[in-house]
């Protein structure tokens, strides 16, 4: 695999410049989890559907609650014995269209501090006990012109952790009642665009990487690798606490066992 900064080969189809903080130990990962799942069981994603999955899952609001200190979050801050105190949530916006569900994606601006050009749901850090709904639906008004009235918050996915900054995300479904209209702050923003869900379960699309970290914490395998979550998107590639979002979200969907569901990262 590619080191010193080189794009990896394969990714070379991507068109834009973001960086993969690749560690020198990187074993190849497992297939999709809806591998054996046929075509045609991949395809045809209506949003009732969907909700529907999401649903028998325990992830919307009619059946369950958004947990507020979940498991993920109590066992990485044993791990790293300390607390979390950046907490974040995303909006994860979905809509129907030609039969297929669709969701919201943003590439984030390359004058960003941190996570430049990285592609990402909107979203951001959450005022001073700001309820993870009222975060994603405000920076989702403010990254990409949605308006919070069109938006109806449905459910959740699980809590996690980014590695790179240990803020807690809290990824917020909401539901659009059509596509729409988005309009990007050049200041945060370099792109907003959908894609469906059928895109990305497509052969091929998904990749899956082991990386092995200096410090080994929980989450790993007994040798200390963690799975790794890659799309290919045309012109793009999506990684990271992004694609480990749309995981959970694209198992829900196909209705197949999500790998992470008994993980605790740290």
């Amino acid at each position: 695999m590619t080191r010193s900064g080189e794009w990896p080969t394969r990714f070379v189809d991507h068109e834009y410049p973001q960086v993969i903080p690749e560690p020198d130990d990187i074993r190849s990962g497992g297939p999709a989890p809806w591998a054996q799942l046929e075509l045609t069981k991949r395809t045809g994603l209506s949003l009732s559907a969907v909700l529907d999955c999401l649903r028998d899952r325990g992830r919307t609001y009619d059946v369950s609650t958004m947990p507020t200190s979940p498991i993920d979050l109590e066992g990485v801050t044993q791990a790293n014995r300390e607390l979390i105190t950046r907490k974040s949530a995303v909006l994860v916006a979905l809509f129907e269209e030609a039969g297929e569900t669709h969701v919201v994606l943003t590439r984030r601006s390359f004058a960003l501090r941190s996570h430049r050009g990285e592609i990402a749901f909107p979203g951001g850090r959450s005022d001073i006990d700001e309820a993870p709904i009222d975060t994603a639906l405000r920076e989702a008004h403010e990254e990409v012109g949605l308006e919070p009235t069109l938006v109806t918050p449905v459910g959740w996915l699980n809590p996690i952790v980014t590695f790179a900054s240990g803020s807690a995300i809290w990824p917020v479904i909401g539901v659009l009642a059509e596509r729409p209209t988005l309009n990007a702050d050049p200041a945060e923003v370099e792109r907003a665009f959908t894609t469906s869900l059928s895109s990305l379960l497509e052969e091929g699309a998904f990749l899956e990487e082991r990386w092995r970290r200096e410090h080994r914490g929980s989450g790993g395998d007994t040798d200390g690798y963690f799975p790794i979550y890659f799309y290919r998107v045309p012109g793009d590639v999506i990684w990271g606490a992004t694609a480990r979002v749309l995981t959970e979200l694209l198992c829900c969907a196909t209705g197949v066992e999500w790998p992470d569901a008994h993980r605790i990262w740290a």
